[in-house]
């Protein structure tokens, strides 16, 4: 189905847990990774979510990329519904941008074989074709001059380099979804907002959906136009990258924003309202919110006791805590 349906993806409560078992046969409980997550993203738009880790935000990707079954809900890819018989035609059109880039490119390929492989194994085009699409991608990421980089070997390539290069494989297949696992925390400073402008400019070229996945607040701003916010397995707030950035509404994401690194010393007085203590074991959740066990706010006998819905205190900024009721 083409863009006539302007949502590229539609996810409906979703759900993920994985088993845990006892002497490999025993089943004695769940380990409830993903818990309840909808959401939509259109054409052309970039969202990220942010969360610590073990808040859910790989499951997730790994959910929406078909490499874990959901336990329940609902995936919907450009209109279609997606199941365990269409997920070869689901992972044709979703790109995949690992984290590690030097892990996550074979260390025996060439850049022209990495690229190839893909097109070879989804029977894309004939061999000229072939040809002419990697050098197009790579001229696309600013790998060129191409003929320097198509016999290279990944260890030849620095890690900027690395990373064009993951993010032309997943270019290659030309597909309508590019999801990205922290695609820049493992690179320079420096470089970071280069490969994050250079993903921005391909998504607005090809008017891809983008889900970009990090537990730095302090990118989204350059990437995104919507940011959510998990913790412990749901999504707690969300809202356009402005309003977050200037106006958490829920404990945890004011936590977030201040836990930025700050060069001025003035500002160290922000880790303070830094919340004591550790996410919760997602085998056996807290009841009620599941923040309140680390929320300096928390209303008694009620955020301990019931799970808040989700509020609208301003209009489009959507948050799940009682202080807005």
């Amino acid at each position: 189905m083409g863009q006539g349906n302007h949502l590229v993806l539609a996810v409906r409560d979703l759900h993920t847990w994985y088993e845990l078992r006892k002497w490999g046969f025993l089943r004695v409980g769940y380990v409830r990774a993903l818990d309840g997550v909808s959401f939509e993203l259109k054409y052309g738009e970039a969202l990220t979510i942010v969360g610590e880790s073990g808040s859910g935000k790989t499951t997730l990707l790994k959910t929406i990329l078909g490499l874990v079954p959901p336990t329940k809900g609902v995936l919907e890819f450009a209109g279609q519904r997606v199941h365990a018989k269409n997920l070869g035609w689901l992972r044709r059109q979703v790109g995949y941008v690992q984290q590690d880039p030097y892990g996550a490119l074979p260390p025996f390929m060439n850049v022209r074989r990495i690229l190839l492989e893909p097109l070879i194994i989804n029977r894309v085009g004939k061999p000229q074709e072939r040809e002419e699409r990697i050098c197009e991608v790579l001229e696309e990421v600013r790998l060129t001059p191409v003929e320097d980089f198509l016999p290279k070997f990944p260890h030849m390539l620095s890690g900027g380099q690395q990373q064009r290069l993951v993010i032309a494989r997943a270019l290659v297949l030309r597909p309508k979804l590019i999801v990205a696992d922290e695609p820049v925390s493992m690179l320079d400073a420096s470089v970071r907002v280069e490969i994050l402008d250079l993903m921005r400019r391909v998504q607005q070229a090809h008017n891809l959906g983008v889900i970009y996945i990090t537990h730095d607040l302090s990118t989204v701003r350059y990437f995104s136009e919507r940011v959510f916010i998990m913790y412990a397995a749901k999504v707690i707030e969300k809202a356009n990258v402005r309003e977050i950035v200037h106006n958490p509404l829920h404990p945890y994401a004011r936590a977030l924003l201040a836990a930025i690194p700050d060069p001025d010393h003035e500002n160290a007085l922000r880790f303070k309202d830094v919340p004591p203590g550790e996410p919760p074991s997602l085998v056996r959740p807290p009841s009620g919110c599941r923040f309140h066990p680390r929320c300096t706010q928390m209303i008694q006998g009620l955020c301990e006791k019931e799970e808040p819905p989700e509020f609208e205190p301003v209009p489009g900024h959507f948050v799940a805590c009682w202080l807005y009721r």
